[in-house]
């Protein structure tokens, strides 16, 4: 259960930066079809590719929109978060803190 004051500190209604990581390979043909997002693919060695979609997104309709089409692609999402700059944490849009990208 959620922590009532944990919500406090979310904003779901206005626009934001966001990145989103999910399983595989997406061409960077998709971008408009997913709001404008930066598209960059990260090489696993033997494991399975990750794609990264890093960029401004207006409202949570938006956001739906976008995850409404990785899922029509069968792409699994790994990660969505809402980022403090349009590159991400650390400065690149590929990393995050805990390795799971």
């Amino acid at each position: 259960m959620l922590d009532s004051a944990a919500l406090d500190d979310l904003e779901f209604g206005g626009p934001a930066h966001y990145r989103i990581v999910v399983q595989g390979v997406l061409d960077d043909m998709w971008r408009e079809r997913l709001a404008g997002l930066s598209v960059t693919t990260v090489e696993r060695g033997a494991r399975a590719a990750h794609t990264v979609l890093v960029g401004h997104i207006r409202d949570q309709a938006e956001l739906r929109g976008v995850i409404e089409t990785l899922h029509g692609l069968h792409l699994p999402i790994l990660r969505v978060e809402q980022v403090k700059d349009q590159i991400g944490v650390g400065g690149d849009p590929t990393t995050n803190n805990d390795d799971q990208v």
